[in-house]
């Protein structure tokens, strides 16, 4: 009789990855290699802390000289939104930021870039409006475009909310601001 499988311990060989994890990092569009890499280097202790370690860490080796760039959005999780809420002020935050990355040419440039090499969006948890504010001052402080929506208050939250704070810029500069938030 054959004993079960147990689960491996971390730093074994790639293919000894949690296979639900590594699925998790597949659907956030990472590549596989980098993907176990990542959870390797984690302790394989879960697809969030693979995520984190890529997106901060790993996927700058994996590019070619060009900047990449990245847009972040920062959800107000004290508004205890539900998902389809959160979902809908994320798309007000993207759009309302594309449509400043209009306003300057550089930004419009760096609009382009960003959409020629694949559009990375990344969605993380802010503690409050504080918090957001707080983010949203450091990452103008270093030049980065931002859009903070403000609902409406028609559905779940009071009018004048502020939901979702969107950060967009050079990927080492904008982890400078957001790389310490957990992914949502």
């Amino acid at each position: 009789m054959e004993p079960s499988k147990q689960p491996s311990p971390p730093g074994l060989a790639s293919q000894d990855v949690n296979p639900v994890f590594l699925q998790q990092l597949r659907d956030l569009a990472i590549p596989e290699e980098a993907a176990k890499k990542a959870l390797l280097h984690t302790g394989n202790v879960s697809a969030e802390e693979a995520a984190m370690y890529y997106f901060n860490k790993l996927e700058n080796e994996e590019g070619d000289e060009d900047f990449m760039y990245k847009m972040v959005f920062v959800v107000n999780m004290e508004l205890a939104m539900g998902v389809g809420k959160v979902a809908a002020q994320v798309g007000h935050a993207a759009v309302g930021l594309y449509q400043t990355l209009q306003d300057k040419n550089s930004w419009r440039e760096m609009a382009w870039k960003w959409d020629h090499s694949g559009a990375k969006k990344i969605v993380v948890q802010g503690t409050n409006v504080a918090h957001l504010l707080e983010f949203q001052a450091q990452a103008m402080s270093l030049s980065l475009p931002t859009y903070l929506v403000q609902d409406a208050g028609h559905t779940q939250v009071a009018s004048g909310s502020r939901t979702v704070l969107a950060i967009m810029g050079e990927e080492d500069i904008v982890n400078k601001v957001t790389g310490s938030l957990k992914l949502l």
